[in-house]
């Protein structure tokens, strides 16, 4: 092994030799299948990261070259390939309110949600990319701040990722205490100390508001009711700009009147249903018209 790091070649050269060989072609097989399954873009700016992670894949699996983990995702023996594929090229990196302005604004939004759910209506929260699980513990915990019985009325919060791994974790819900620094003192009280207290894990009180869903944002969405509110937060950034538009496009199909979209702070929305409200949010223009 050259111990140099693997890119695609700029000046003719076929193929980067390491470790395992990676072709311009092999590459370009990779970004296509995860495109075509996931919509994340790859640049070749990308080849050193994709080598890095995939060579840990071709090791487990046993093979000897890139071109035969190609011949396996592309397969239809290769769908649980392609799922750890999927796990080792994206980065979950999450922590409990993260990005604090978006709790802030909820907060705002919450006395209106809050007095709907009194009078028996219903509530309905998005987390799209929901990761380890932070971001929908956080968005269930500002709920609670507003709204104590929450989880007693019409308030759910659907929590979704296409990564079936990171998703059990989410579900799981175990954390360590350096994890729930961020979470206001007033809102630690919804965590029960597991393992010697030495790991933390929400009360039921706030497990019973979210419910966790494998979810491929490009695919079919089989929610047939309208959101208040979505959090889609540093997932766009991963998807080429006709899949973020498409993207952008059915989150304001997938919202109610008025409603909110949240997005991460290198993103935007070029969608004309949508008006800024705010630092990286969005108000759905009434009626959802441009």
């Amino acid at each position: 092994m050259s111990g140099r790091s693997p890119s695609l070649p700029a000046s003719g050269v076929d193929a980067v030799q390491t470790e395992f060989v990676m072709t311009a072609e092999d590459f370009a097989s990779i970004a296509s299948i995860l495109h075509a399954t996931s919509g994340i873009s790859l640049s070749p700016s990308k080849t050193s990261l994709v080598y890095s992670r995939l060579a840990k894949r071709l090791r487990v699996l046993g093979l000897e070259s890139f071109r035969e983990y190609c011949k396996l995702i592309s397969g239809s023996d290769g769908v649980d390939e392609r799922q750890a594929m999927l796990a080792a090229l994206t980065t979950n990196v999450t922590r409990y309110f993260r990005e604090p302005h978006h709790f802030d604004y909820l907060r705002k939004l919450m006395p209106d949600l809050a007095a709907r759910a009194k009078r028996g209506g219903r509530v309905r929260i998005w987390s799209a990319g929901c990761s380890s699980g932070e971001e929908p513990y956080s968005i269930a915990l500002t709920v609670l701040a507003m709204l104590p019985n929450a989880n007693e009325l019409d308030v759910k919060i659907l929590a979704t990722d296409i990564d079936p791994i990171i998703l059990a974790k989410a579900k799981e819900g175990i954390y360590s205490r350096e994890a729930l620094e961020p979470v206001p003192a007033d809102l630690r009280k919804y965590f029960d100390g597991v393992e010697a207290n030495r790991k933390f894990s929400p009360v039921s009180a706030v497990r019973e508001m979210i419910a966790f869903r494998e979810l491929n944002l490009i695919g079919p969405w089989p929610m047939t009711q309208k959101f208040d509110v979505i959090f889609c937060r540093n997932v766009a950034i991963y998807f080429d700009e006709p899949t973020q538009d498409k993207l952008f496009g059915r989150y304001a199909e997938s919202l109610n009147p008025d409603g909110r979209l949240f997005i991460g702070h290198s993103e935007r929305v070029n969608d004309t249903r949508f008006l800024s409200d705010g630092l990286t949010a969005y108000r759905l223009r009434s009626g959802g018209r441009a």
